[in-house]
């Protein structure tokens, strides 16, 4: 096992494990821990509709706990990928958790303003190892050019800004514009863009049209051997980390720990 191994798969595994917990809430609003198994069906015991029909039984709170938790093991594992990503590009590139850092305020119609943060950042003038900085660099210009980016715009930047997915099914708008709102930040603060998306789900209109408005966009996608376009060739070939290798390694403990909660989202109550 890579010395690394157990505290980056610990980044991974800590938010994945909260989604055995989880528990719907049933429209009880947004704070609290959710409904357990017993105060659900006084729940729907006492509505005489649902009554009627027997909606108070024990399957379905445990379809309802298991419609929420997979959408939370989506969302949680994302989470974690995003911790890892940053981990990894601090360690590998000799970076301070300030460097690997980025966040921007925007006004807000009420006269406050709200700040937004991306999930990563590779400063050029903080990578010490010259070696690694002409590296990177190479990157980016390759990148920026595959894209359209002019090469005056281009000379200006001063590193990456990395938006991180565990992938990119949905093509919800609001979304979509927000990111491409932050791409076109992040080119006012001198930052190239790159959407890093850790499997091979992402909508294909989604992926033509960041790459369009100018976000770098690489995918989990294995046997390419390009980093322009795959997350795991740009790990190892340019921050030189084999994400894909750590996966793989480990994949018996994830799979183990995801068996896990699935075990526990789809029995009504949990052990």
């Amino acid at each position: 096992m890579n010395p690394n191994d157990a505290a980056y798969l610990d980044l991974v595994l800590e938010p994945i494990r909260v989604c055995a917990k989880y528990k719907p809430k049933f429209g009880q609003g947004s704070k609290g821990d959710g409904l357990t198994l017993a105060q659900f069906q006084t729940l729907y015991q006492s509505d005489p509709f649902y009554n009627w029909f027997g909606l108070d039984h024990p399957m379905m709170y445990a379809a309802h706990k298991a419609a929420g938790g997979m959408t939370s093991i989506y969302r949680q594992i994302g989470i974690g990928c995003e911790k890892l990503f940053r981990t990894v590009i601090k360690d590998a590139l000799g970076l301070s958790e300030a460097d690997v850092t980025w966040s921007y305020t925007i006004p807000l119609s009420t006269g406050k303003t709200r700040t937004l943060y991306l999930d990563g950042r590779v400063p050029l003038d903080k990578i010490a190892d010259e070696v690694k900085r002409i590296r990177f660099h190479a990157w980016m210009k390759d990148s920026a050019e595959s894209i359209g980016v002019d090469p005056r715009v281009f000379s200006m930047l001063n590193g990456t800004i990395f938006e991180v997915r565990q992938g990119y099914k949905s093509k919800d708008s609001k979304r979509q514009n927000a990111d491409i709102a932050n791409a076109a930040t992040a080119y006012t603060k001198a930052y190239f863009p790159c959407a890093t998306i850790l499997s091979a789900q992402i909508d294909s209109d989604v992926l033509l049209r960041y790459r369009t408005e100018k976000w770098a966009v690489i995918t989990g996608i294995e046997g390419a051997n390009d980093p322009l376009i795959s997350t795991y060739d740009f790990m190892r070939e340019v921050i030189g980390y084999d994400l894909a290798a750590f996966f793989n390694r480990n994949r018996k403990t994830l799979r183990i720990e995801i068996a896990n909660v699935l075990e526990a989202l789809l029995t009504p109550e949990s052990k």
